[in-house]
């Protein structure tokens, strides 16, 4: 996982879960605050239901009379602010109780409060116990009715003591108060977003430090992470550098052994060549092709065995522009009669160790030279990041293309009459594949042969960091 992608998840996953948060406590606060109002709402009726309630009385003649309330609202013609006496008829519906006007509010003028068809039962069932529901007003505002049954001394019938009010301006404050919640909200979200994403930055710093040390270890520039990690990364940093160190001593081991089995085996077949060229005879001629055979072979083997442990090896950083500059010396004294151009950027390094590069561009250009007419040409680049080319080319009569793939076997030869085993374009393609590269043939510009080889490299940090 890439730091930008820990991080990101990391981000993505606490402002997920803030965000859930935050929408949760805003419905809770709006759903608390929108209960307290109605519940501050419907006590402000009771109240105004108890007012008529106590002020209502039965004249000598037997008219019900119930005092205005003290608000200016109920005398104001359809102003939101509404009352009512009424009591259930023989058919089931709600009438004025007594003559009209002495027993609703002036607001109502010439309406009534509406109710549901099933307010009969409500009140029957709430004994005496205030019934709230809500309904339209004359000018279709939404009103909160609260109604309560009850007897009046010296009057037949129970009497519905209604009082209904305008509630749009709950549903306005609460709006209101969404508003500032969500405003406030979103502003706390966003810094606990912030917070977060700088605690994990923070938080991650030396684990990214960390990993750009091993980095820096891949690619030559360390040998060993550094010891300066907080407590909770130091058990880490110890089996890392415990890793490195076991790995180098496998690495050492193994060349030790290749170079004991290099002597083991080197010796006795020099003997059996020197003792096959001083006896000349059918028999001497076979055994000094086979030796010769047997000690090409444990050369190839040797090398693949020797790049192989290295290639596992980390640490290694070579120069590719050094390393063509001195093969481009030795090959101009050796095939003086031509010229090796070559170009590489000082910054760019091959992941490898020397030798390996040495052997590998050496058989390549010592190919080209044997083959051209007058120029080789050498060009080494980064291609891509951790990737980088070296391209040989020559003026030479070049490969056919169905030729290729046989010039890359092991031991196989397209010309006898040229010095060589066969092996070099074949230790290259092994010992290139060792390091996770590989080798390509092509047609050159020049008119001749073009090799690819692609290895492992790099350009130096202060040549690859943006300006």
């Amino acid at each position: 996982m890439t730091r930008g992608s820990l991080v990101g998840r990391l981000i993505w996953l606490a402002a997920g879960w803030s965000l859930a948060l935050l929408i949760l406590t805003g419905v809770g606060l709006s759903v608390v605050f929108y209960k307290s109002a109605q519940t501050e709402f419907d006590q402000s009726l009771s109240e105004d239901i108890d007012t008529l309630f106590s002020g209502s009385s039965v004249t000598p003649q037997g008219q019900l009379y119930a005092p205005a309330i003290t608000d200016a609202r109920s005398e104001r013609a359809y102003s939101g602010k509404y009352w009512e006496l009424a009591e259930f008829g023989d058919d089931g519906r709600l009438h004025v109780a007594g003559p009209e006007g002495d027993q609703r509010s002036r607001s109502l003028f010439d309406q009534d409060i509406a109710y549901p068809p099933d307010l009969s039962r409500r009140v029957a069932a709430a004994h005496g116990r205030l019934v709230f529901y809500e309904t339209t007003g004359p000018l279709q505002q939404r009103l909160r009715v609260a109604v309560r049954e009850t007897r009046i001394k010296n009057y037949p019938k129970p009497v519905i003591f209604m009082v209904a009010q305008d509630h749009g301006h709950i549903d306005q404050d609460l709006r209101g108060f969404a508003v500032i919640a969500a405003a406030a909200l979103f502003v706390l979200g966003a810094g606990l977003i912030a917070a977060v994403f700088v605690q994990v930055r923070v938080g991650l710093d030396p684990l990214f430090g960390m990993g750009r040390e091993i980095a820096a270890v891949r690619e030559g520039e360390r040998s060993r992470l550094s010891e300066n990690h907080p407590s909770e990364l130091e058990p880490l940093a110890h089996e890392l550098n415990a890793l490195l160190d076991h790995n180098q001593e496998v690495v050492e081991r193994q060349r030790t052994h290749v170079g004991n089995l290099a002597h083991a085996l080197k010796t006795p077949i020099s003997v059996m060549l020197a003792e096959a060229r001083s006896t000349p005879g059918p028999l001497a001629d076979v055994v000094e092709r086979q030796a010769a055979a047997m000690q090409g072979q444990v050369e190839y083997h040797l090398r693949r065995a020797r790049a192989a442990a290295r290639s596992a090896a980390t640490g290694e950083r070579t120069s590719v522009a050094e390393v063509l500059d001195d093969l481009a010396r030795m090959l101009e004294r050796v095939f003086p009669d031509g010229e090796v151009d070559w170009d590489a950027d000082d910054a760019l390094f091959f992941l490898g160790e020397r030798q390996d590069l040495q052997e590998m561009a050496g058989n390549l250009m010592e190919n080209a030279c044997k083959w051209r007419r007058r120029r080789v040409t050498v060009r080494a680049a980064l291609i891509e990041p951790g990737r980088v080319r070296l391209t040989v080319e020559d003026d030479g009569p070049g490969l056919p293309a169905e030729a290729r793939d046989v010039a890359l076997k092991r031991g196989q030869r397209l010309d006898e009459n040229t010095p060589g085993s066969g092996l070099g374009l074949s230790i290259v393609s092994e010992l290139a594949m060792a390091y996770g590269g590989a080798l390509t043939l092509g047609d050159s510009r020049l008119g001749g042969l073009r090799v690819d080889l692609d290895l492992p490299g790099a350009a130096s940090r202060a040549d690859s960091a943006p300006a």
